[in-house]
């Protein structure tokens, strides 16, 4: 069964299939992007979907190469963790 998505989210997904995308198995790149790119609404929506745990672990271990600098510095703060950044190569 595929996944209705607000129109904010989808703004922020806006290179992938959003039709066909799972928000378990996806979860990383949603609250990648939706945290680096999103709107007021979208964030809205990430934090009524997601647990705040598990957003804070996507944000203690950033995907190489995916974050803006200054989007993943900002929610380290507020989540209060350390990333862990690995290179990208």
């Amino acid at each position: 069964m595929a996944t209705i998505l607000p129109p904010a989210v989808k703004a922020a997904l806006w290179s992938f299939d959003t039709d066909r995308i799972d928000l378990e198995k996806h979860s990383d790149r949603i609250i990648t992007n939706v945290l680096n790119l999103g709107t007021h609404a979208a964030l809205v929506w990430l934090f009524s979907t997601y647990p705040r745990e598990r957003i804070a672990e996507v944000v203690a271990h950033p995907r190489p190469g995916e974050w803006h600098k200054r989007s993943l510095n900002y929610w380290a703060l507020v989540f209060d963790v350390e990333p862990q950044i690995t290179s990208r190569f």
